[in-house]
């Protein structure tokens, strides 16, 4: 979904209460993996990959949805990307620059208790075998 500048839009899921011109940076501990200092920040071109991270991101309160603005360049993000959806069909990205928020998304499509809770299943599953799930 283009904005009227024919740029994508981006969109970053979390719990953290942000606002606008405030920028998600690298360098924080990350909201998936084993708790290390994130190398990347991440974003998406889609609502539902947003909702993901949105819901799934550790912290207290509701997840949130940001419409970012990446401040320098991005690429596929290789933990999504090839190795689970071939191509980039969630239209992941990462980088090591900061997001500027430029508003909220308020009004967005949860994923279903059921949906929610294969998704942490598939998770936990994952950790217990050792599988980092983020790759720096």
């Amino acid at each position: 979904m283009p904005n009227n500048l024919g740029s994508p839009i981006y969109y970053h899921g979390t719990k953290a209460d942000l606002k606008p011109g405030d920028l998600i940076e690298a360098g924080f501990n990350s909201n998936f993996g084993i708790g290390k200092k994130a190398s990347y920040v991440y974003l998406t071109a889609t609502l539902d990959a947003a909702a993901w991270g949105a819901e799934l991101a550790l912290g207290e309160g509701p997840g949130r949805i940001y419409i970012v603005e990446p401040t320098g360049p991005i690429e596929d993000d290789p933990n999504l990307t090839d190795k689970k959806f071939p191509g980039n069909p969630t239209k992941s990205y990462r980088t090591k620059s900061s997001l500027r928020i430029t508003g909220e998304v308020t009004d967005w499509q949860r994923h279903s208790p059921e949906q929610l809770k294969a998704m942490l299943d598939t998770i936990k599953r994952a950790k217990q075998l050792g599988i980092e799930a983020i790759e720096d």
